[in-house]
């Protein structure tokens, strides 16, 4: 089961440090790829408020979920929380003898104390693709899925400006309680390439994106970088980006796409942002 999992760790990057970075080390710090490698798990452990991003690829055998040497505990979970959203085909999640079957980009909350969790595809040649989301929990809440029809819908943007969008939040007051992940995913209308811009900033929160559903030949420039002295970093399909508190994060393609936006730190208000206006962009 060791060799399934494979890990690296991401230390946290001041403004200052990153301000002055080549392209080469930004994307060392601040971008993830390889997220999906048949029959792995590639967990990533960063410093920015203890999130781990992960992703699982099941084959033709289940994959469980292993504590990694960062967290410290015993069982992965045992201190933690954890959403694993699916981008892939039809598959299942086991935690703790419960099967959640899980169809494309439906999500799955796993509080704190859950002690096992393997995932599986329902078929081999349609793999499920499981996204992980995982940050310390101080109390248990119950396991929760929550179908891509249950989320609440966000209709926002318009095409004059190439913003047009659905907003899906996972994570809401009426939905699963979470310590302090905050996860949704926002789907750009076709002929609609701009994210988030007007950009803005969170101070008390960490966020990363996982951009998918892009065509092989198309490619996003992600900004990130205080608003002031923005950098971007050149991203492909089932890539993601961290972005620390400090840092924008925004973005535009080559063609329309999804993203999966996720958040840890004090709160778990979505809507807790400091907004960057356009003239103060550089």
């Amino acid at each position: 089961m060791q060799d399934e999992v494979k890990y690296s760790t991401r230390h946290a990057i001041d403004a200052g440090a990153a301000a002055r970075m080549g392209t080469d080390e930004l994307r060392e710090h601040f971008h993830i790829g390889s997220l999906f490698e048949p029959g792995r798990i590639h967990l990533t452990y960063t410093h920015y408020d203890r999130m781990i991003i992960g992703g699982v690829m099941p084959l033709s055998a289940p994959l469980s979920l292993a504590a990694i040497k960062p967290t410290g505990t015993k069982e992965f979970l045992a201190r933690r929380e954890m959403i694993a959203v699916n981008i892939g085909g039809a598959g299942t999640i086991v935690a703790d003898g419960e099967t959640h079957a899980l169809g494309n980009r439906d999500m799955l909350y796993l509080g704190m104390g859950t002690k096992s969790v393997s995932f599986a595809s329902e078929a081999s040649d349609k793999p499920a693709k499981f996204y992980l989301l995982s940050a310390p929990a101080h109390q248990a809440y119950p396991a929760r899925l929550i179908r891509i029809g249950d989320a609440k819908r966000l209709d926002l943007g318009s095409r004059a400006t190439s913003n047009e969008r659905s907003i899906f939040q996972f994570i809401h007051d009426e939905s699963a309680r979470t310590c302090q992940l905050v996860v949704g995913m926002t789907e750009l209308a076709k002929g609609s390439v701009w994210n988030t811009m007007p950009a803005h900033v969170h101070d008390r929160r960490m966020e990363v994106y996982l951009y998918f559903d892009l065509p092989e030949n198309a490619r996003i420039l992600h900004l990130l970088g205080e608003p002031d002295e923005t950098r971007h970093i050149v991203v492909a399909n089932e890539e993601a980006v961290l972005s620390p508190p400090w840092s924008i994060h925004s973005g535009a393609g080559t063609s329309s796409y999804a993203f999966i936006w996720a958040m840890a730190g004090d709160n778990a208000d979505y809507t807790d942002m400091d907004p960057v206006a356009m003239d103060a962009l550089r």
